[in-house]
């Protein structure tokens, strides 16, 4: 097998097109809906995926007319994405044929190489902020997001809640000296073949990611209480697994 640069894409080899069956990225629609609205996107603009994994905002976005490049770790995830947008390309049902707005690469998210190209930029459900949780990695991706984005470039990204974390895991492990969090879950495969996994989370708390983002230029504008498929403006709470933030690079 060959060498892997992160613990998670054992696991999309794994689960393949059947991560795309669990409940959490049946709200795509949705949350792009929200998204498109909070960042003011138009088409024509050009948008960053930050792992992007099988493509599912990425496309949505280029059905709108919206450009977009996405990045994942895992290989498997970028050859679903791909197919996907070829697939969305033959189908007469599909509105019209701009899936093909959509590309897509694998990359490293602690290692972004753009700058100042994209006008926006989006790291949804944890597929990239989140998932890197030793020291240093979570302010890797921040740093990379902002050198992607030009001067006042906009920024979407989605936390899981440590709040939540605290109160409601009881199946899983929190860390509150790293604020990670440490779950052993079953996934399935395309063929159904179910395998343990070890889940790791970085968990945060607003004010953490308010301190975050500032230190690389960013400028908050709202943090949102949001769950899968529920993207909104509701204030922050305990009772939401994921927080929502909107946020502008500085001109």
């Amino acid at each position: 097998m060959a060498e892997r640069d992160h613990w998670f894409e054992e696991l999309a080899d794994h689960m393949g097109s059947a991560y795309d069956r669990y409940a959490h990225t049946k709200g795509t629609v949705q949350e792009v809906d929200h998204v498109v609205s909070a960042l003011g996107l138009t088409p024509g603009e050009r948008v960053l995926d930050v792992g992007c994994g099988t493509g599912r905002h990425a496309i949505e976005l280029a059905r709108r007319g919206i450009t977009v490049h996405g990045i994942d770790i895992s290989q498997r995830f970028i050859d679903i994405a791909r197919a996907r947008r070829s697939s969305d390309e033959r189908d007469p049902q599909i509105r019209g044929t701009r899936s093909s707005l959509a590309s897509f690469e694998r990359g490293d998210a602690r290692s972004l190489g753009f700058d100042g190209e994209f006008d926006a930029a989006i790291c949804l459900c944890q597929g990239a902020f989140g998932m890197m949780t030793a020291d240093g990695e979570d302010d890797a991706v921040v740093a990379g997001m902002a050198r992607a984005l030009r001067p006042g470039g906009r920024l979407a990204l989605s936390a899981f809640n440590a709040y939540f974390a605290v109160r409601y895991h009881d199946d899983a492990d929190f860390d509150a000296d790293t604020g990670v969090s440490h779950e052993i879950t079953e996934i399935r495969s395309e063929t159904g073949e179910v395998r343990s996994a070890d889940l790791w989370t970085g968990c945060y708390t607003p004010r953490e990611l308010r301190l975050l983002l500032g230190a690389h230029g960013f400028v908050v504008e709202s943090i949102a209480s949001v769950e899968p498929g529920a993207y909104g403006t509701d204030p922050p709470t305990t009772e939401s697994p994921e927080f929502l933030v909107i946020a502008h690079r500085r001109a």
